[in-house]
């Protein structure tokens, strides 16, 4: 949701004041979803209860590598990008778009979305789902469900006070603090004694609802200060960052670079980078029938312009057969072509394609080495 959230200052949680925004939440017949540790990662998840949340853990990030590590205070949310986004719950990998019989005596209906509540969106992720919104809610023909399921989330943001290795978000301009888009925003402060506490501010008439539900104060002008520096030195602790420029012209320009011969020949042109990049949007579709062909089902699932087949061609074969055209592809149409077709950016500078790739090739590292041949 997005909206006006009126004049309504900036509160303050405490721990049992976050452990109430789950439960009232979920009384409110919210889903609500967020990051929990399991399988040695910080993964999303629905959760139960604030109990959940992956309280002293973070983690370390660097090309190819993801490890969690302990911290040294209590905060719930001092990690940075996991392996998922926000993507998977409102445009899902694997998603039944129609199922019948031969006869039409049964012929399924379309689902009911879930009520999600978002709970630690980043401001990178954040600008994912508007990312998505711009292609698949408001383009001129709209996945109708991608849309019912984005009506109905409720977002909980939370301004990022330290970066992960990876991030380049303010390279971007998506973050460290979360842009328009959410409900609620929190920011994080670990106290002195170790526990945390939460400045929050509202976003929307929803977002006012939900906290005035929960127990909280108002926060002095120094805890809103102190959280508003936070966030804005955080601007400067990225990891990684983007060569300043035009970069829609820099890769145009570029295309018959030889650097692309140079990353393809450490490319595996497995597709992680676009499995986990929280706004890559292709999918194809699979037609599946019973052995006796009296039911039929029509599937949606994720795709990759890496896959080989991606542009396969009846008669003609596929047009991209080299890994170096088809990263060529990627890394052009997500910096460059997609300004020609959205208007904006497809990169929100999570650094989720540099953890996950298996040889450990970092978008920021390339586009400095072409923008170092100029």
């Amino acid at each position: 949701m997005t909206g006006d959230g009126g004049d309504v200052g900036a509160g303050l949680l405490d721990t049992a004041g976050l452990h109430g925004l789950v439960d009232v939440l979920r009384e409110r017949g919210y889903r609500v979803i967020g990051p929990t540790l399991r399988d040695n990662a910080i993964v999303l998840a629905e959760l139960q209860s604030a109990s959940e949340l992956p309280r002293g853990w973070g983690v370390e990030v660097a090309p190819g590598h993801y490890r969690l590590r302990r911290r040294d205070d209590d905060a719930a949310f001092g990690h940075s990008a996991g392996p998922q986004s926000w993507k998977q719950f409102l445009h899902p990998p694997r998603q039944r778009m129609w199922a019948g019989t031969r006869d039409g005596s049964a012929v399924s209906e379309p689902e009911e979305p879930p009520r999600y509540a978002f709970l630690g969106v980043r401001g990178c992720d954040l600008a994912a789902i508007a990312t998505l919104d711009r292609v698949l809610g408001r383009g001129d023909y709209p996945d109708n469900s991608f849309v019912s399921r984005r009506r109905q989330i409720f977002v909980v943001a939370v301004n990022c006070t330290e970066p992960g290795g990876l991030c380049f978000c303010a390279s971007m301009g998506t973050g460290p603090a979360a842009g328009p888009g959410y409900d609620l925003v929190l920011t994080e402060r670990a106290g002195g004694d170790g526990e945390a506490s939460y400045v929050v501010e509202v976003g929307t008439p929803e977002g006012a609802d939900v906290l005035a539900a929960l127990p909280h104060r108002a926060a002095t002008d120094d805890e809103t200060r102190c959280a508003q520096a936070d966030v804005a030195n955080a601007a400067h602790k990225m990891g990684r960052q983007m060569p300043e420029g035009d970069l829609r012209n820099l890769l145009i320009d570029a295309r018959e670079s030889p650097r692309w011969d140079e990353v393809a020949s450490r490319c595996l042109t497995c597709g992680n980078c676009t499995m986990v990049c929280p706004t890559c949007f292709c999918t194809s579709t699979e037609d599946i029938t019973d052995l006796t062909g009296d039911h039929a089902e029509r599937w949606r699932q994720w795709a990759s312009c890496f896959e080989f087949d991606f542009t396969f061609i009846h008669g003609g074969g596929s047009v991209r057969q080299s890994g170096a055209s088809r990263y060529r592809h990627w890394m052009t149409h997500k910096l460059a072509t997609w300004h020609d077709q959205f208007g904006m950016s497809g990169c929100v500078g999570c650094g989720r394609c540099i953890a996950w790739c298996p040889t450990g090739i970092d978008i920021t590292a390339e586009m400095n080495k072409i923008a170092g041949d100029e």
